[in-house]
């Protein structure tokens, strides 16, 4: 992956990955349905958190798992 950091031009970053609920059914159960990745610069750690498709099997899972 080709990544150049628009803050300080660094091209050298770590990646993760991040859950979230979204509506009110998945909040009032703690469903987390939103997945997104981020992209982080090491050198000043600007972040960049871009949208992930997730499936109804891991929503399903999340939701017995909690």
């Amino acid at each position: 992956m080709k990544y150049r950091c628009p803050k300080c031009n660094n091209t050298t970053f770590e990646t993760d990955q991040m859950q979230a609920t979204g509506g009110t059914f998945s909040k009032l159960f703690n469903i987390q349905n939103k997945k997104f990745t981020s992209v982080t610069c090491k050198k000043c750690t600007y972040t960049e958190f871009y949208k992930a498709s997730t499936t109804r099997l891991a929503n399903i899972f999340d939701f017995f798992t909690n």
